[in-house]
């Protein structure tokens, strides 16, 4: 098999982070299904995909099994927005579940190798700051964010069984916050959500004080990320931290968004969500010296790039689908 040019599928390839690392692989002369069964992905961010003759699409949920053939699984699928996955929390833990039973059930069948793609949430609210690898977190297991986390934490708990009872050639990353064009503009998410904010003329909301603190990676640099690590030699299986070392307060997003747009949004606050983190931020040693791997994106310049292509959508009367 020529690995220069592989079959790759991609679950969850029609949403934010999936469409990225779908154009990024065909781009390579990568030949891509991407799975969705667009409950949070979007047509609209695969669209430019179409007459690519190495690219399809397959709707299909993954809590159901899957039969393709292939030489790479990425397992992307799952809303990963507190707005998309607290509007169904049973479906949402199925599909971090059942759905990492499905791929990895079919990464077994074919022997290839299956990247997941877990979250900074398995940390909770962090005791440890920066958030290292071997940290097991602080997760409220029965709170109302609990579908993702622990869904997310049982998905690992599975790769690595898979990995020790089967050998299967696994990957797992743990993805910290991340923005950039895409993103759903009604996803609840801060960044989208100050910008739209401030696109609209509309007072920005601040959760709490202000002071919790968030690390913003911009998309392409934690796709870079991926998809380096997926290919470093198999005895690397993580988990390992992908994101922005750099730390911002929230207030501080809400300022540099508010320069940026030009916008005359005042603050106003609301009481913080439950079991929202105080502090986010990645320790990206081991990706550091794995990968040679860091964030080059400074976020001024994202930001920059997000609020364009937002400006773009209003502009356009686009409606994005689906908005809950």
């Amino acid at each position: 098999m020529n690995r220069d040019k592989l079959r790759v599928l991609v679950t969850g390839g029609a949403g934010f982070l999936g469409s990225f690392l779908c154009e990024k692989l065909t781009s390579q002369g990568h030949s891509v299904i991407c799975v969705d069964n667009f409950f949070t992905g979007s047509k609209e961010n695969i669209a430019h995909l179409y007459g690519n003759p190495y690219f399809e699409v397959i709707r299909h949920d993954v809590t159901f099994p899957l039969y393709v053939e292939v030489d790479r699984i990425y397992n992307l699928a799952c809303p990963a927005s507190p707005v998309h996955y607290q509007h169904d929390p049973v479906q949402t833990t199925k599909t971090s579940v059942h759905g990492a039973i499905n791929m990895l059930g079919l990464a077994k069948r074919l022997n290839v190798r299956i990247l997941q793609a877990s979250t900074s949430e398995v940390y909770g609210d962090p005791a440890v700051h920066p958030q290292p690898e071997s940290y097991w977190g602080n997760v409220n297991p029965i709170g109302p964010r609990a579908c993702y986390d622990e869904g997310k934490r049982c998905a690992e708990t599975l790769f690595f069984d898979y990995h020790r009872q089967h050998r299967l050639p696994i990957k797992v990353i743990r993805i910290f916050n991340t923005y950039g064009p895409r993103m759903h503009p009604e996803d609840g998410r801060v960044v989208s959500n100050f910008i739209m904010q401030a696109l609209r003329g509309e007072p920005i909301t601040l959760f709490g004080s202000g002071e919790q603190t968030r690390s913003f990676c911009y998309v392409d640099d934690l796709i870079e990320g991926m998809t380096r690590f997926m290919e470093v030699d198999e005895r690397h299986v993580g988990p390992l931290n992908l994101g922005n070392p750099r730390e911002f307060t929230i207030l501080e997003l809400a300022e540099a968004v508010i320069r940026l747009t030009g916008a005359k949004s005042r603050l106003v606050h609301r009481p913080l969500p439950t079991d929202d983190p105080k502090q986010r931020r990645p320790d990206i040693g081991q990706a550091r010296t794995l990968l040679d791997w860091q964030p080059a994106i400074e976020l001024e310049e994202g930001l920059t790039r997000t609020i364009s292509y937002f400006e773009r959508l209003l502009s356009s009367g686009v409606q994005m689908s689906p908005a809950r």
